[in-house]
């Protein structure tokens, strides 16, 4: 037990250079980017009018009465399920396939740019549909290839920046999508503007980004010419194929199906909080936000929607950026406060007993930062205690419980949307 505690310190010192983190905080913003400018979206793509400007998607809400619940005929679960069940599926079959990163990488940008030409498009909402699926393949196989991919890293601020990009995905993402459509007037010409983000992810990967280094020889090239199969690789062959053949010395042996099988179990401290943390939070952000509405002049419904989810993506931001000030081994606390979260707005969209919208703001904040802090140190976790031959298996296996939980949400916040509105007003 000793030895693998310093395997894993070992192996969270090998250097990086900097170029390589600020590429991965790159890859994680571009990654999560799409999936959430699709969440951020979701009222405006259930509403009949997509294509015109914010004010007019709260139409649908009557403003007369001031304590009528203001409903969409659907809830944004629909969206969440179509943003996450392609995602899923992805993560749950990926870890059993080679990694072949670069046909992957260009396979996700592909499917991004589609995502956001097709929900631009969209002369219903079934096509709009179809593109936030495509968003969802692109960041589901992204984020299981990349979190492979980091693997061979062997460093601990590998994770820590594409944590925080991802974090900054959320914050960027929602806030950029409410600022320009307001701007513009237009969701079109702001999702035509957002194609500049799979640009970015490519550029970052292939021009940004350094491949790993060997773990078989010398990375400093103080050697450089001393005949070593290790350094003649590194002289004359291409990116590609030295990334292929860092699997080897990594995984060696154990890429059996039965072997990657039966490591699993032994995932499940890593992923039953990461799921439960998942399940409540998206429960709230796609069942609970859209019915927590408060009557003031200068946030519409939908405004006040697209507001909570910019809250909740700051405090995803900064949890995710603190792995290295703070350490939380204990995630299952984490998914605790989030349950805890799921009754404070349940009830709150029930019983409408808050004053002010302040406090929401407050309320989101901290579910943001909950859910943030379950993602940054549960891979951390894996990153310093899982040993280097499993460790590429367990990060995209892992991966797969937030999929799950997420999924799960978006199941039961259409019923759960379905049952509020029934409701009459308590007020």
């Amino acid at each position: 037990m000793e030895e693998k505690s310093q395997q894993g310190i070992a192996n969270s010192r090998v250097p990086v250079r900097p170029r390589s983190l600020v590429a991965f905080w790159f890859l994680g913003l571009c990654n999560n980017y799409g999936y959430v400018v699709m969440l951020a979206a979701a009222i405006d793509i259930l509403s009949t009018n997509f294509h015109y400007t914010d004010g007019d998607t709260s139409s649908n809400s009557s403003s007369n009465a001031t304590y009528v619940r203001q409903c969409t005929h659907m809830s944004t679960g629909a969206i969440l399920l179509a943003d996450i069940i392609p995602s899923l599926t992805i993560k749950l079959i990926s870890p059993f396939f080679p990694l072949f990163i670069h046909f992957r990488m260009a396979l996700i940008v592909i499917l991004s740019a589609a995502g956001y030409i097709l929900v631009a498009e969209a002369p219903t909402v079934a096509v709009a549909i179809a593109g936030v699926v495509c968003t969802a393949l692109s960041s589901g196989l992204g984020e299981a290839s990349l979190l492979s991919y980091m693997a061979f890293y062997k460093n601990k601020h590998i994770i820590s920046t594409w944590s925080s990009g991802t974090g900054a995905a959320g914050f960027f993402g929602s806030f950029t999508y409410a600022i320009l459509t307001k701007i513009l007037g237009s969701h079109k010409i702001t999702l035509y503007v957002l194609l500049t983000v799979p640009a970015v992810m490519g550029m970052s990967f292939w021009f940004l980004l350094e491949p790993p280094k060997r773990s078989d020889g010398n990375s400093n090239g103080s050697n450089k010419g001393n005949g070593t199969t290790g350094d003649l690789s590194k002289v004359s062959s291409s990116r590609s194929s030295e990334i292929d053949s860092e699997v080897a010395p990594i995984i060696g042996k154990s890429t059996s199906l039965s072997y990657k099988f039966s490591l699993i179990p032994s995932l499940f401290k890593y992923m039953i909080p990461l799921f439960l943390v998942y399940l409540f939070e998206y429960f709230i952000n796609q069942g609970l936000f859209e019915l927590i509405t408060f009557d003031i002049s200068w946030l519409t419904h939908a405004e006040q929607y697209k507001w909570y989810q910019v809250d909740y993506q700051v405090g995803v931001f900064i949890s995710r950026s603190s792995i290295n000030l703070i350490q939380i081994n204990k995630t299952w606390i984490l998914a605790l406060c989030q349950f805890i979260s799921v009754i404070f707005f349940a009830t709150e969209a029930i019983f409408t007993y808050l004053p002010s919208i302040y406090i929401v703001f407050l309320a989101v904040l901290c579910e943001g930062f909950f859910g943030g802090a379950a993602y940054v140190n549960t891979f951390n976790r894996i990153n310093q205690e899982v040993p280097d031959d499993r460790r590429e298996f367990s990060m995209g296996m892992t991966s797969l419980a937030d999929a799950v939980g997420i999924s799960l949400a978006g199941f039961l916040a259409i019923p759960a949307h379905d049952a509020i509105c029934n409701l009459p007003p308590y007020k």
